[in-house]
């Protein structure tokens, strides 16, 4: 089965991801790559309310990241996360 692929805005609370990319200000993509939160690097999402703050965690550190932020973030979910069955139609 294909991972299915996903801003990070989208995703399910509580699932598992893997960034595949970042469409975001250079700087800021820098900023987080330092934060750890590089291609590939596995997220969790701890929280996520409305359109407020999405808190991830990454590499073992948590942070809050602004919708404006986390819609420019290409994650997929990863295999037995559980995360697939909580994207669609996920109300926060």
């Amino acid at each position: 089965m294909a991972a299915s692929r996903m801003t990070l805005d989208k995703a399910g609370i509580g699932g598992r991801y893997r960034v595949e990319d970042m469409q975001l200000p250079t700087a800021v993509e820098k900023r987080l790559e330092a934060l750890g939160m590089t291609h590939g690097a596995l997220i969790e999402v701890l929280n996520g309310k409305g359109k407020g703050t999405v808190i991830v965690r990454v590499r073992g550190t948590r942070f809050a990241l602004g919708r404006a932020l986390s819609s420019g973030i290409s994650v997929s979910a990863e295999a037995g996360s559980g995360a697939l069955a909580s994207v669609e139609g996920a109300v926060r």
